[in-house]
């Protein structure tokens, strides 16, 4: 190593092999005028969406008619939620309003695998809703018989174990580059491009692995068969009911150059953020079934008032 590439990590941890940092720096929100009414956007967010994903979790946790297939996967979405929520935005916020750049090696691989792995959990999440609701209206008299808890329980368990086992990998292979110059990564926590990029050994395995994760397996394949599905629904509502009933049905069906890295680090950061608020409202809440069930917990907690009276 040079003699500016060791200035550079004067506490790093030298081995036969790989160089690596005690610390990486989180570079994200540099000299971003006024960011920190952003971050207070974003304790606004974490706010509701521990409150709005915790409150549906507790509905669908109490509320018996709704232990069925269909909302297995929606309290595994607002579960998912929650997680990543946590996982994301209380480090974010301690990071950078308290100016706590700094994290220690370790510690960053782990938060990339929790928030890379939520991530990726809430897009298949969102696909085997797309699944559920594809069977409900192109095959209604078969639904029951093919959407059922066991299915369901199977196929999240599948995503759950195929992310994890991609996640660690893409940690595993973060763990055998070595780090010389750099430790600065450019983003707003410890992402898996950010930190490949610092690298300077070989890294043609993590750029593989996380073109993989990125384009093909979290944001692709799932865009992909959301899309599809929906064409279907679409295509299979034209033919059958009329305008008013279309938009009933699709009420639920929602998808979701050059910039300046602090736009394109605010526009990350809310594509990891507001979907987590907004899923409970879009997918649940607003649903007949979850609004039922609501004023039923009201009328028993009222019931239950008269009796202690």
């Amino acid at each position: 190593l040079s003699s500016s590439s060791s200035s550079t990590l004067p506490t790093s941890i030298f081995n036969s092999t790989f160089v690596r940092p005690a610390e990486f720096y989180l570079g994200g929100f540099y000299n971003i005028p006024h960011v920190k009414y952003y971050y207070v956007f974003l304790c606004f967010v974490y706010i509701m969406t521990v409150l709005g994903n915790g409150f549906l979790l507790s509905v669908i946790y109490l509320v018996k008619t709704l232990h069925s297939p269909k909302y297995i996967i929606v309290f595994n979405l607002a579960f998912t939620d929650l997680c990543g929520s946590t996982a994301l935005i209380p480090k974010l916020l301690d990071t950078f309003l308290l100016n706590r750049r700094y994290i220690v090696y370790e510690a960053c691989l782990a938060h990339m695998f929790f928030v890379l792995l939520f991530g990726g959990i809430q897009s298949w999440t969102l696909v085997t809703m797309a699944y559920d609701r594809l069977i409900a209206i192109c095959f209604p008299l078969r639904y029951h018989s093919i959407i059922t808890t066991k299915s369901v329980v199977v196929i999240l368990l599948c995503c759950w174990m195929f992310l994890v086992g991609i996640m660690a990998t893409s940690a595993g292979f973060i763990n055998r580059l070595s780090f010389c110059s750099s430790i600065e990564i450019k983003s707003f926590f410890c992402d898996h491009g950010p930190i490949y990029q610092l690298a300077c050994n070989d890294k043609s395995y993590s750029y593989i692995l996380y073109t993989t994760i990125a384009l093909i397996v979290v944001m692709c394949i799932p865009l992909i068969l959301i899309f599809s599905s929906y064409v279907c629904i679409a295509i299979a509502l034209s033919r059958t009911i009329s305008r008013e009933e279309r938009l009933r049905a699709l009420e639920t069906s929602v998808l979701t150059s050059y910039i300046h890295p602090n736009a394109r680090i605010i526009n990350s950061s809310l594509t990891f953020t507001v979907p987590s608020l907004l899923n409970p409202i879009i997918y649940s809440l607003k649903t007949e079934e979850v609004r039922n069930a609501i004023k039923k917990l009201c009328r028993r907690a009222k019931m239950r008032k008269i009796n202690a009276k």
